[in-house]
């Protein structure tokens, strides 16, 4: 019967090509933006290079520091003390790595100054996360240990530093603010839409240079805590919260006296959506983004229910007769529901195919440094969903006008 139903919905667009090229052309438009919006978004918080596995990784990377009466908050990044004495210890996680919010430094080619972002990081960062190295290795707790003058690279900046390509720069030195330093390492380059990794240039977090000797809390640092499955989560985050309830309050940092002190290990989405809610959680961020699309897909929908009613119009007759011989009314909506996903999903794949050619586009474009928007499994499967939900939106109105009609109505239309 679906099959048949397919055959008919085929044939009606054949019959109108006006009517066809609208409906296509409104419903690939308006699914190629929300495939693409939706690549966008699962490469902002998806798990993705260098970042493989974020859905087994907790952040720490935001405290707040309250006075007694909740007027007077300060709040930021962690200083190296605090995870050093908080965080490391931590016995749940099967492995920490530390990395510091990334600033900017200064090296020179030629008399040309290069601005660099910087990152400083423990060994541990090199093993929570998944750098692809082209040359060398990551420094080491020994290279630490040792105060080594080391540095692992990316490879847009051996291009723009050592001005070569394949030739190896491991052993070399670079000199940044007015430092030297010898490459260890070169990894390939991480989006600068993923800030806890994305750097040009890595340094052990004990270099002349870096605070983490600093005895407050507060400070420039960010945890990454890599748990054994997302099932470790809830008795990670609970070891860390029992951390935290025994620090002695109240106390002084900077000269500011705290009360109250508020941090915790999230994953990737809550900490986030840190930075616009107190006490986020993943599905206020699911449900903003379902009410968009659903706002997004509904004034086309609306356009295009005028449109399949147009349509159908014409097939009064056809629903006339049908009526006469007996078939009911949820016979006839199947099939009008049916013929609008068939018709949907023909649109979908041509917004694909759109889709594909805009991120490919993107990627290119250099709008973002080394953006890789793709069409994964993901994104493939919400745009499907996305394709059914628009089906629906559009063809269930007209498919309940038209099976109302009464035999005697439906014909005096034809």
């Amino acid at each position: 019967m679906i099959l048949n139903y397919i055959k008919i919905a085929w044939k009606v667009l054949l019959r109108h090509p006006f009517y066809t090229f609208i409906t296509l052309f409104g419903i690939s438009l308006t699914l190629t933006v929300l495939m693409v919006l939706t690549s966008f978004v699962d490469h902002l918080v998806g798990s993705h290079y260098p970042e493989n596995r974020r859905d087994e990784l907790l952040y720490i990377q935001r405290m707040a520091q309250r006075d007694s009466t909740r007027q007077s908050t300060r709040m930021g990044p962690l200083s190296y003390n605090f995870i050093k004495q908080y965080v490391l210890p931590l016995k749940t996680p099967e492995k920490v790595g530390v990395a510091s919010m990334f600033s900017f430094a200064n090296a020179y080619v030629n008399g040309q100054r290069l601005s660099l972002q910087t990152k400083l990081t423990d060994a541990g960062f090199w093993e929570v996360t998944d750098f692809e190295f082209l040359e060398g290795k990551p420094f080491n707790e020994q290279n630490i240990a040792s105060n080594d003058h080391v540095a692992v690279i990316t490879d847009d900046l051996k291009k723009q530093y050592f001005e070569v390509d394949t030739q190896p720069v491991v052993g070399k030195t670079i000199e940044v603010d007015n430092e030297t330093y010898r490459v260890i390492g070169v990894v390939r380059g991480a989006p600068v839409t993923r800030p806890i990794t994305a750097a040009d240039i890595y340094f052990p977090y004990n270099i002349r240079k870096s605070n983490y000797k600093s005895p407050g809390m507060n400070g420039n640092f960010v945890a990454l805590l890599k748990a054994k499955s997302p099932a470790d989560f809830p008795a990670i985050k609970e070891e860390f919260n029992q951390t935290v309830s025994k620090i002695p309050l109240p106390q002084e940092d900077g000269g500011f006296k705290y009360y109250i002190l508020e941090t915790s290990a999230d994953t990737y989405i809550e900490a986030w959506l840190h930075n616009f809610f107190d006490r986020p959680a993943s599905s206020i961020f699911y449900s903003v983004i379902a009410v968009f699309m659903l706002l997004f897909m509904g004034l086309p929908a609306i356009n295009l229910v005028n449109v399949n009613v147009s349509r159908i119009m014409e097939r009064a007759s056809e629903i006339g007769i049908r009526k006469a011989f007996g078939a009911p009314s949820k016979t006839l909506i199947w099939q009008f529901i049916i013929e609008n996903l068939f018709i949907t999903l023909i649109g979908g794949g041509i917004a694909l195919g759109l889709a594909c050619i805009v991120i490919y586009l993107i990627n290119q474009s250099g709008w973002i440094a080394k953006a890789d928007l793709t069409i994964n499994f993901s994104v493939f499967a919400v745009s499907l969903l996305v394709c059914v939900v628009f089906g629906l939106l559009s063809g269930v109105a007209p498919a309940l006008r038209m099976a109302r009609l009464s035999i005697v109505d439906a014909l005096k239309a034809s």
